[in-house]
């Protein structure tokens, strides 16, 4: 948060409590900008339900709007959320219960700490079919995409006052 630094995601782990990382974020002073998103994407799905309340359609307005915030002396840093691939979301609900499942299991098996999220992560594989495997390397490579188009527009130092944080 206390990086001038640009992070391109797909949102936050779905296995998270998604709202209150959005309290967090703004608590720290992280403006959190949509790509072609009005809600804050939930990793595997396009959207959480929670809305954004900046939305960029491109990564030429987003490099403005960083160079703008960063310009007004915030030193933070920005969250991009780019949602994965339509073609390659999962349904929320669907995630919803394989997570729900996953996290009763661990709690089951007695999986705490840095084991967790690993552990998550398979049983979530698996009960997809590995379905969130494949979404998650589409996103991946969304991300790369729209992270290399952003630092193209970095790059350019174009310093359009934008509206925004």
């Amino acid at each position: 948060s206390r990086t001038p630094i640009a992070v391109v995601c797909a949102g936050a782990k779905a296995v998270l409590d998604l709202p209150r990382t959005m309290e967090v974020l703004e608590t720290l002073g992280v403006p959190v900008v949509g790509l072609r998103a009005d809600e804050f994407p939930a990793f595997y799905s396009t959207g959480s339900g929670l809305e954004l309340e900046h939305s960029m359609e491109s990564e030429a307005e987003v490099a403005r709007a960083v160079h703008e915030h960063w310009s007004l002396g915030l030193e933070t840093a920005v969250l991009v959320c780019n949602p994965p691939p339509d073609d390659a979301a999962l349904d929320p609900a669907k995630v919803s219960g394989w997570i729900e499942a996953a996290l009763s299991d661990a709690d089951t098996a007695g999986v705490t700490g840095k084991r967790l999220t690993p552990w998550l992560l398979a049983a979530l594989a698996r009960a997809s079919g590995g379905a969130t495997v494949e979404t998650n390397i589409a996103l991946l490579e969304s991300n790369v995409r729209a992270a290399a188009r952003l630092a193209v527009e970095m790059r350019r130092g174009r310093s359009t006052r934008v509206g925004g944080f």
